[in-house]
């Protein structure tokens, strides 16, 4: 049998239930407690982790002797406050869940204490281990491109979804939505390029969604498209566009990595159960295509998920690799294979992208690549 680990949540809504679905697929992961003050959340989590003591504080969790790790999965606006106090009276590995914050002076704070932990902090980048993102890294390292210069992501999506006391639906809860959505894309090209940012311009709006909506009086803030050009110190480049009313697309997301010898994309579809399979069928397969230019004839290879996996959340079974990466750290001493360098550089350029909207004129990375000011 395997090692047990016993995990500890700290918020357990959509994206908690995801992981512990994921966990419980994972021989040898025991959730121990919970800390989750909604009540219908707490009733649907304690369906899926019956064994779990829900805990009416983080104080109360903090003097439990029986927790191995914390995964945090609470509303964005709340993970900074959290990872300090953890930081500050564990000494347990951490897992805490995308944007690691939502306040420009939380970053460098974070980055020093993450560094003086004595276990494991792994900022949850879920898109790194989709199946059909992990087979198009594998052709990026694999030189096939020759000398890349140029990524281009593209997520034509549905709109956010309804969280506990809609949560996300403001930029000063969420961090806005080049915070809170595209940290994960941002992360990807720092990661496929190998290269930091020096540049970032960014335009978008706020069109279509959430503009009858009204919360104590306030309309939302969110951005529901943009466009966002990111150069990197080598001289390659990336662009983002993001369109959240269009999720009558095929794919959600699309990314194109080219280099002087050839071209590499990727198409993965959204959520299985956003699908209207009664209509259209079963859901897409994800593809990637390799394309050189000498000879040319693209190479198409679909890459199928797991059923389980696909059924166990929305993210094409990358939450299950995630957390076995996780485990693999914590048991084995494997690296971290994302830091929270990793995770507060992500949002450092979504927040330069908020800022470049807002201000309407590019931002320039500064050296740390943790801050920004108007170019």
């Amino acid at each position: 049998m395997s090692q047990s680990l016993n995990y500890a949540f700290i918020g357990c809504g959509m994206m908690g239930h995801e992981h512990l679905r994921n966990l419980a697929l994972i021989e040898g992961s025991n959730i121990t407690a919970i800390l989750e003050p909604d009540a219908a959340m707490r009733a649907s989590a304690a369906k899926l982790a019956p064994k779990a003591h829900f805990a009416t504080d983080l104080d109360a969790m903090l003097a439990r002797s029986d927790i191995d790790a914390w995964v945090i999965t609470t509303p964005n606006y709340q993970h900074a406050d959290q990872l300090k106090q953890l930081f500050a009276q564990s000494q347990r590995p951490i897992l805490v869940e995308k944007p690691a914050c939502t306040d420009p002076a939380d970053i460098l704070a974070l980055h020093t204490l993450a560094a003086k932990h004595p276990s494991p902090v792994w900022v949850a980048m879920e898109y790194r281990y989709m199946p059909p993102i992990a087979a198009l890294r594998a052709q990026v390292a694999g030189h096939a491109l020759g000398a890349v210069t140029m990524l281009t992501i593209r997520e034509h999506r549905f709109p956010f979804l309804e969280k506990v006391n809609d949560w996300n639906r403001f930029n000063r809860n969420s961090g806005g939505t080049l915070v809170e959505k595209c940290c994960h894309f941002f992360d990807l090209m720092r990661l496929l390029l190998h290269d930091e940012a020096v540049r970032v311009y960014a335009s978008g709006g706020i069109d279509v969604n959430h503009l009858d909506e009204r919360y104590d009086g306030e309309t939302p803030d969110i951005l529901d498209n943009a466009y966002v050009i990111v150069d990197f110190a080598s001289g390659k480049r990336a662009m983002l566009e993001l369109c959240m009313f269009a999720e009558g697309s095929r794919y959600q997301e699309e990314i194109s990595v080219v280099g002087s010898a050839a071209k590499v994309e990727c198409q993965i579809p959204g959520p299985g159960r956003f699908w209207p399979t009664a209509t259209l069928g079963p859901a897409p397969i994800p593809q990637i295509t390799l394309s050189p230019r000498h000879p040319q004839g693209p190479q198409l290879q679909e890459i199928p998920v797991d059923e389980t996996l696909l059924a166990a959340g929305d993210h094409n079974g990358s939450t299950y690799y995630q957390h076995v990466g996780f485990r693999h750290a914590i048991l084995e001493g494997s690296p971290v294979e994302v830091s929270m360098n990793d995770g507060l550089r992500a949002v450092a350029l979504g927040m330069a992208a908020q800022a470049s909207i807002e201000q309407g004129c590019a931002m320039r990375m500064t050296d740390d690549g943790f801050s920004f000011v108007a170019a």
